[in-house]
Parts: C-alpha cells; sequence; structure tokens
C-alpha cells in the first residue's frame, strides 16, 4: 500500500522531511561555532533527495538519505581549536535554506488546501 508521503504529496514530502534535516544540521552549526574541535556539517539537498527516491527497503529512504550529511564542503581553514564553522557563512545557509523550507511547505499546504476544498465542495 502506497504511503501517503508518496501517493498524495509526492515529492514535496520527502523534500520537506530532508529540508528539516538540513535545517538541524545547519542550526547544529550556528550552536557549536565556538566548540573546539567541532566539523561543520551540511546536507547535499539533491543527493539526498535521490537517495530518498530510490527504492529500498521500506522506512528506510530518508534514513539513508540523511546519511548523505557530510563536513561542508568549502568549510573554512580550522581556527587554532580546530573548529570549521564561520559563523556568517552558516548564518546565510541557514536563512537560504529557512527559506527553501518554507516553499517546500507551501507546496504541501496547497496540496491539503486543494484536498479539503475537493472533500468539502466549498
Amino acid at each position: 500500500m502506497p504511503s501517503l508521503d508518496s501517493s498524495f504529496l509526492g515529492i514535496h514530502g520527502t523534500a520537506l522531511a530532508l529540508r528539516e534535516q538540513r535545517l538541524q544540521l545547519l542550526a547544529g552549526n550556528i550552536a557549536n561555532a565556538d566548540t573546539p574541535g567541532f566539523k561543520a556539517q551540511d546536507l547535499d539537498f539533491q543527493s539526498a533527495l535521490n537517495a530518498a527516491l530510490s527504492p529500498v527497503g521500506p522506512g528506510d529512504r530518508i534514513d539513508n538519505a540523511v546519511a548523505a550529511a557530510q563536513y561542508a564542503p568549502g568549510a573554512i581553514q580550522p581556527s587554532l581549536d580546530g573548529n570549521t564553522v564561520d559563523g556568517e557563512r552558516a548564518k546565510a545557509a541557514f536563512a537560504q535554506a529557512s527559506l527553501e523550507y518554507r516553499a517546500s511547505l507551501s507546496f504541501v499546504e496547497s496540496k491539503v488546501r486543494g484536498m479539503l476544498t475537493a472533500i468539502t465542495g466549498q
């Protein structure tokens, strides 16, 4: 039986979950900007989405895609304490990821709103 995610929301449900995971990684970067030895992480959204959409065992799609999280590409030279978080770059990436999350959420909201209109006839 197809899940609500795949049959009704299509790619948007998966994209929304991955964008949430990316936001969590980016928030972790900001929170650990002063933690010695912390390595900035990011999620390559396109690779993660491809992994999530590839046929694998049930329930493993998002988990496998999130496993694609990696140390942030282009991270700055580590500071003396080994931290690779660039505070300004991390905040800019978080702001962009927030906008992308909101766009995905808008797609999901419009699908749900359309379904409610079809059900209620209003």
